[in-house]
């Protein structure tokens, strides 16, 4: 049960379990994300629900919270087979985004908050996308960025590793194909067209992973080589622009902490709004996907 305070408040929701690498270096895919992403306030606090496990915040917790955090998965946010946590994950969402919460999704999270609020997931046409990429912003940028203290350059490169289970290989590399209703583009790459999306001005999506680090990608990398999840050259290619430099790191964690800390998201979040489509559901698996209509799929659900 989270406890009340009088600093800001956040919840990582959890999609993955640690590596055995992201354990003995970085004390699991928590610490991960907390350094990254805390202010360094003292009175800032965060708490992490392992959503994959079906551990979630009960609702009557959720009015605490400033902002959620949804992290990568080897899981799928897309179709009907998406395990019971990920349709509650999604309900979830959903609600947080109706109270005026501020959401921000990484990799599976940016494509369940994406499916969650009305848009549109589906296979990539490109395949696989492993490693440092560079990613584009769109020429008319106004938000999120006027929280940053400097403009925001023409791009900035970011890691892009895909963390899908071997037996669903099939699905890989999922991404955004439509945001959802009222959202916008901010970013794009040459393998995909919705790096970055936001919907008002509390969610906002990344397909990439700002927490990582180049340890984690080559760890990566070098599992899913070994296991014959990607092509050997795939791996090359991966290892090749990890070792070639760092990702524009500070930039983005820069952006997920101003975007988490913006104006408008004190005092429990900002104002709440209606959601999307009918009435904010209740967190239970018994809900199906047809409480989200419009996340019907290019390839079907």
């Amino acid at each position: 049960v989270a406890a009340a305070g009088a600093g800001r408040r956040y919840a990582l929701l959890l999609a993955v379990n640690d590596s055995d690498y992201a354990r003995k270096a970085h004390g699991g895919y928590r610490n991960v994300f907390f350094r990254a992403l805390r202010s360094g306030e003292p009175d800032e606090a965060w708490d992490c629900y392992r959503v994959i496990d079906g551990e979630f915040p009960a609702a009557e917790d959720l009015g605490l919270y400033d902002g959620f955090v949804v992290s990568g998965s080897p899981h799928d946010a897309h179709g009907d087979g998406a395990p019971c946590w990920v349709r509650r994950l999604c309900l979830l969402l959903r609600t947080v985004h109706a109270m005026g919460k501020r959401v921000l999704g990484v990799c599976f999270g940016h494509q369940a908050l994406c499916r969650a609020l009305g848009g549109r997931i589906g296979r990539s046409p490109s395949g696989w996308d492993v490693g440092v990429k560079e990613v584009t912003f769109v020429d008319d940028l106004e938000w999120p960025f006027e929280f940053l203290p400097v403009e925001p350059p023409r791009s900035a490169s970011i890691i892009e590793p895909c963390q899908c289970r071997v037996d669903i290989l099939a699905k890989c590399h999922l991404h955004v194909w439509e945001v959802p209703p009222g959202g916008k583009v901010l970013a794009y790459s040459n393998k995909t067209r919705v790096e970055m999306f936001a919907v008002g001005d509390n969610a906002l999506g990344i397909q990439g992973h700002p927490e990582y680090t180049n340890d984690i990608l080559l760890n990566l990398t070098n599992r899913l080589v070994n296991n014959s999840t990607i092509d050997g050259c795939v791996g090359e290619d991966a290892r090749r622009t990890a070792e070639s430099g760092e990702p524009d790191r500070e930039f983005w964690t820069g952006l997920c902490k101003a975007f988490l800390r913006g104006s408008g998201c004190t005092g429990g979040g900002g104002a709440p709004r209606p959601p999307p489509q009918g009435p904010a559901p209740e967190l239970s698996c018994s809900h199906q996907v047809a409480h989200f209509p419009a996340t019907a799929s290019p390839i079907g659900l």
